[in-house]
This record gives structure tokens, sequence and C-alpha cells, in this order.
């Protein structure tokens, strides 16, 4: 029957707009909310989580891990 495919076409095509809309509402509210105020938060703390600036008087920007400084113990079950 021909009205019961069209019928059942466009009832998906309705589903499928409204999951688009929802997700798109939900996510960008998740957004705000997850990298918003984190960011806010980060600002208002002063806190930088990548170190951006640029220091003209080293030699070097790579950082020192002391690998050799932990037990050796320590390396075995580290989860």
């Amino acid at each position: 029957m021909k009205i019961i495919d069209d019928f059942m076409d466009g009832q998906k095509m309705f589903g499928e707009d409204i999951s688009r809309i929802v997700n798109t509402v939900l996510l960008t509210i998740v957004y705000i909310l997850g990298v918003g105020l984190t960011s806010i938060v980060a600002k208002l703390a002063k806190k930088n989580f990548l170190d951006l600036k640029i220091n003209k008087e080293t030699e070097s920007y790579w950082s020192e891990l002391n690998l050799g400084k932990s037990p050796m113990q320590e390396y075995y079950r580290q989860f």
C-alpha cells in the first residue's frame, strides 16, 4: 500500500529531523557547560593548560621528566 509506505517514510524523515535538532541542542548545552565553564574557572584561577608563551632567553622548551629519580617498583604497577 502506497499510503502506508508514504506515511512510514514521512515518520522516518520527521524522526531524523527531530533527532538532529535534539542532538544539536544537547551537544551545544554540554559544550557550553563543559568547555565554557572550565575555561572561565581556569581564567579566574589563572591556570594555563598549555604553555604558549614565547621566551626568547630559553634554549629549549623541552621539560625534564626525571625518570631516574623514582624507585623501580613504582614503574611495575602504574595503573
